[in-house]
């Protein structure tokens, strides 16, 4: 069996997708599965291509996984134009390389967002006479309409849509990241055939460390992507909510779009305890994640179908989670009893988690155990990608 992994990002970048799809493939290539993956030069979220990988080609193997790396125009303006432009550079770009450089696979899946990526796996799926995968990890163009940068009205909208159900109907089989994405997939498009692909978290590589560095204030965190759908600015006024003599700190950590601007904010609310770091390698997220008393896993609105990895990860290093989020990742921490579930906005409640966990430790260390818990026996990535991986050397028997 020979699977084509098709994705935007991918290792060396740092993100939810790019470790999820390089765990899954280097998860089937300790199968004895080969494994060629069709990405991007690195450029995320910085916004520019990473030292050493130039041009319009370049093949390398990383942990074992066969990576061909073709041309994108890196952007990392928030602004529709730009990122429209990145987007299809790659569709140009892996479609062409695909077609010359790809031999003949049994899989191609394709990893959406950007939805019109699907062209280009559909297009190369069909030369390569292999079953076209189509993952998706968020909605499109749904959530572009619930965060606010399209309209239902307009032409982009409908033609984001008529290409959308195109893509559903030409695949083989849809995965998708949470069962509400394919529930909404199903509802609309009922004779699509999907499967759950589920985000989870290496339980061996996030797992619980109480031996950090003695601390004074109690430590809120959140490492990740500074972008429009985290909505990272709730964070902010609720630290500007809390008073000094509550010996709250607050930890951001990572990059994007949005960071410079939250910075801003933070100087303008003249917040003393915050700070903002710089984006980690991944071996050193579980360091930072150990040091904090809460985690905070936060979405500017209720996204259709999202659930974000970070919620993962928290509840894997059992640390109590406070979730700023509706809809299935509300009813993951309700169910694990991991955390305290706030509705995106709710600034007022979003502080009163934080001094509850604060006051009450023994609850919160209560609540990390059945965080860590419920991802062992429900979410660990290596048992996803194993039944994954049966499922497709099944059909391919």
């Amino acid at each position: 069996m020979h699977p084509i992994l098709h994705t935007q990002y991918y290792p060396p970048e740092i993100g939810a997708p790019q470790s999820r799809l390089h765990e899954l493939s280097v998860h089937l290539v300790r199968k004895g599965i080969q494994v060629t993956v069709l990405t991007a030069m690195p450029s995320y979220p910085q916004g520019k291509i990473y030292d050493g990988y130039r041009g319009w080609l370049r093949t390398e193997t990383l942990d074992g996984v066969r990576v061909v790396r073709t041309a994108v125009l890196p952007t990392q303006s928030p602004r529709m134009v730009p990122r429209l432009l990145s987007y299809f550079s790659f569709v140009l770009s892996s479609l062409v390389m695909g077609i010359w450089k790809m031999e003949r696979a049994d899989y191609l899946l394709t990893e959406s967002p950007p939805l019109f990526l699907g062209l280009a796996g559909f297009i190369i799926s069909r030369v390569k006479r292999a079953r076209w995968i189509f993952n998706i990890a968020d909605l499109w163009p749904e959530s572009v309409v619930e965060l606010g940068l399209l309209q239902r009205e307009s032409r982009g909208y409908k033609i984001s849509t008529a290409l959308e159900r195109a893509l559903y109907k030409r695949a083989w089989l849809v995965t998708g990241q949470s069962r509400s994405i394919l529930e909404n997939i199903c509802q609309r498009f009922p004779n699509i055939r999907t499967y759950h692909l589920s985000n989870g978290a290496d339980t061996t590589f996030f797992q619980p460390n109480d031996h950090h560095a003695m601390k004074r204030d109690f430590q809120v965190v959140y490492a990740g992507l500074h972008g429009l759908a985290q909505g990272l600015h709730q964070i902010l006024l609720a630290a500007h909510r809390i008073s000094r003599e509550e010996c709250i700190a607050f930890t951001l950590v990572g990059d994007g779009p949005e960071k410079l601007k939250l910075i801003d904010t933070a100087h303008s609310l003249a917040l003393k305890k915050i700070r903002f770091l710089p984006p980690v390698p991944k071996n050193e997220i579980p360091k930072i994640l150990s040091e904090a008393d809460v985690i905070v896993v936060p979405l500017k609105t209720q996204l259709t179908g999202a659930v974000p990895s970070k919620l993962y990860e928290a509840m894997s290093m059992g640390k109590p989670v406070i979730l700023i989020a509706e809809s299935e990742a509300s009813q993951i921490v309700k169910d694990a009893n991991c955390g305290i579930v706030v509705v995106p906005g709710d600034i007022d409640g979003l502080v009163m988690a934080i001094k509850q966990i604060k006051h009450n430790p023994l609850e919160g260390k209560k609540m990390g155990m059945n965080g860590r818990d419920a991802v062992v026996r429900k979410y660990d990535r290596s048992n996803i990608a194993s039944q994954f991986a049966q499922f497709l050397m099944e059909q391919a028997a």
